[in-house]
């Protein structure tokens, strides 16, 4: 009996620059062309992620901005809660699932109230505990949280917080390297084989979340047993910003959704010693040669 396949995730994030329209066209390629089971987005209350001198400082790298300060930037690329809204109605029409990362509790409680299926806390807000929190007591899918950039034990206090809440049947946990791209050196995909050995009976599954580039790597997710595999789409990689330079096209990603689907299909042992297919070339082959008897 092969695999499931992993459930692929397009984290649209912010390439869609702040429009509408491009984001409709995101939802439906990576939809009807790549297949996806989800697309994500972000939500954001930048007043609280942000210091007022962070706010208002110009952008690290100003030729990905698209505001004069770090801020405006970020405001332009936020969508609100009517829009997603918007989203999500798209999603539905387009025949594939809707959700969002949250980076703080007023986008969580935002977004909750949509009552998508899932919702993902991304590696950097993981230790938010006041988020964790709420979305424990008033969100009733599945939270998919991130374990980039975060100690061992850090993971251990967060799993342990979902059991306690009794909410660890509803969490699934990512391996992942923050970085953007990340070299391969650095993705780790062994780590997908500690988090599963440590949690996999504590939590719903385990998935890999990668900033990579190319699709090999997400072969090698499969195989080490990653029930969901995200990464970042765009239309155009060399669109300003600074996420999509670790995206995968549309044609990437109609490849990744094929080949994991392959190879979850080849992961498998032979249900008997001769298979039905190879019983025709044995008798072929094999009839003029000496029996061991």
């Amino acid at each position: 009996m092969a695999i499931t396949r992993p459930s692929v995730i397009a984290e649209i994030g912010c390439n869609h620059k702040g429009d509408m329209n491009i984001a409709k066209e995101l939802i439906s390629v990576a939809a009807a062309f790549c297949k996806v089971d989800y697309v994500k987005f972000q939500k954001r209350n930048n007043r609280v992620l942000l210091s007022l001198e962070e706010y208002n400082a110009p952008h690290p790298n100003p030729e990905n901005s698209y505001g004069e300060t770090y801020g405006a930037h970020r405001e332009f690329l936020e969508f609100s809660v009517e829009q997603h809204v918007q989203l999500q109605r798209w999603c539905q029409e387009f025949h594939v699932g809707y959700s969002t990362s949250v980076w703080d509790i007023e986008s969580a409680k935002e977004i909750a109230s949509l009552k998508p299926a899932m919702i993902k806390v991304p590696s950097a807000c993981n230790l938010n505990k006041e988020m964790l929190e709420f979305l424990c007591d008033h969100y009733e899918g599945e939270i998919h949280l991130s374990f980039g950039m975060t100690r061992q034990k850090e993971e251990e206090e967060i799993v342990s917080f979902f059991e306690a809440k009794n909410r660890a049947k509803d969490l699934v946990v990512y391996a992942c390297t923050a970085g953007y791209p990340v070299p391969f050196k650095d993705v780790c995909l062994l780590e997908i084989s500690r988090i599963r050995q440590a949690y996999l009976t504590r939590v719903k599954s385990v998935g890999f979340s990668g900033h990579h580039l190319g699709i090999a790597v997400d072969m090698a997710a499969t195989v080490l047993g990653a029930s969901w595999i995200e990464r970042h789409f765009t239309l155009d990689r060399t669109w300003k910003g600074t996420d999509h330079a670790a995206s995968l096209e549309p044609d990437g990603m109609r490849r990744l959704v094929r080949d994991v689907a392959v190879v979850a299909e080849a992961l498998t042992y032979k249900p008997g010693e001769i298979l039905d297919i190879e019983e025709v070339q044995r008798n072929k082959l094999k009839k003029n040669q000496i029996r061991w008897e």
